[in-house]
């Protein structure tokens, strides 16, 4: 009997090795390596970001570990609210021609100008390699990966767990016409099964068109990447997307730098930016922007209306969970940034300027929380 025991033990534990092994992908090799090792981003056998990361001291990691044993309130006490969505939600365009559903996370449904495009779709419960262990979303998505309609375009800003989803991508491929990423992610979608020519990696500046009237454009980002094994071995990168009548900003994962300025000289105004505001701290100033930050990358876009993402979703760094939010709406109000925090799944149509948008209504839990000028060290800015 124990032997038995042990034997399924075994077969267990090596069928999900087995499924981490795929999900973690695989690096670029071949022409992709090539076209990557001309790109004035990838020097020395990795990629590097337009201002330099610094990395961790003994310090930081001191830090951090201090500041997550101390705030015991990363987790909701029960799933927040949210807004379930069905494939038919989407059936009538908006009437505007600009529509956002946040879906939880960095995963955003953008419909503009007729078109439809889904930011970084992750969909399983954990945001790890494995289905049993890893961080855990608070919700599920608020449009299951099976109900999401018919996409002219699916973008992912880099190949970290929280932003790539293997189960996710099998799932919407049938129903996508073409993955936008940056170098060398596509080589973890063809290793999972999707088709060479649906794949389209871009550079920084570069940019695909869509239907003839849309511009997907990969900007850049201050940020890292990888699956497991070596690092920076992808790229990053922000994006513009740019229809006849509306311009929306996503910027993936990102740390603070001036040229945000450059991308919007060139490529704004924004109607909508979609900014990370979740996942930061004095560990690493130079890779997440923490949320005051986020409202002047906001600035130095040209965005109108600041539409926060990344937070209120997966426990991933030692702030409260509701914390983030609140900062970004002090932020925004110190600078006179106009701002809506919609709840997950909850359908956006910016108004039109001069018009502003109604006051943001608190759908989180009236937590405690810290100012960012209680933390002066956590800012990164130089």
């Amino acid at each position: 009997m124990v032997a038995g025991l042990f034997a399924l033990v075994v077969v267990v534990a090596g069928f999900a090795l087995a499924l981490a092994w795929t999900s973690i992908g695989k690096l670029p090799t071949g022409a992709r390596l090539a076209r990557i090792a001309a790109s004035p981003n990838y020097r020395d056998g990795r990629f590097r970001s337009p201002v330099p990361v610094r990395a961790y001291s003994l310090a930081d990691l001191r830090q951090m570990a201090r500041d997550y044993s101390g705030n015991q309130q990363r987790v909701p006490a029960e799933p927040p609210p949210t807004e379930r969505r069905h494939r038919a939600d989407f059936a009538v365009p908006p009437a505007s021609g600009l529509r956002i559903t946040w879906l939880g996370h960095s995963s955003v449904l953008v419909e503009i100008d007729g078109l439809t495009v889904l930011l970084d779709p992750v969909f399983s419960e954990r945001l790890s390699p494995f289905t049993f262990a890893g961080p855990k979303r608070f919700f599920p998505s608020s449009l299951p990966a099976d109900e999401v309609p018919i996409l002219d375009a699916a973008i992912i800003s880099h190949d970290h767990y929280d932003h790539l989803d293997r189960a996710g991508i099998l799932t919407l491929e049938p129903r996508t016409a073409r993955f936008v990423v940056p170098l060398g992610v596509g080589s973890h979608l063809e290793y999972w099964g999707v088709p060479p020519e649906k794949i389209v990696e871009l550079d920084w500046w570069e940019e695909l068109r869509v239907a003839d009237r849309l511009r997907l454009v990969a900007c850049p980002a201050r940020h890292f990447s990888g699956r497991g094994g070596p690092g920076d071995r992808t790229e990053w990168a922000s994006f513009a997307i740019i229809g006849p009548r509306h311009r929306v900003f996503f910027s993936g994962d990102t740390g603070p730098m001036p040229l945000f300025a450059e991308v919007g000289n060139r490529l704004g105004p924004f109607d909508v930016t979609l900014i990370k505001i979740g996942a930061y701290g004095r560990g690493w100033p130079d890779i997440h922007v923490d949320p005051e930050q986020a409202v002047e990358l906001h600035e130095q876009v040209r965005g109108r209306l600041l539409v926060p993402v990344h937070w209120g979703t997966v426990n991933l760094s030692y702030h409260g969970w509701t914390e983030p939010a609140e900062r970004v709406i002090v932020a925004a109000r110190q600078r006179g940034v106009a701002l809506a925090i919609p709840r997950p799944g909850e359908m956006l149509e910016p108004v039109e300027p001069p018009a502003e948008p109604p006051p943001v209504q608190r759908w989180w839990p009236d937590i405690p929380w810290e100012h960012g000028s209680d933390r002066a060290t956590d800012s990164g800015r130089s």
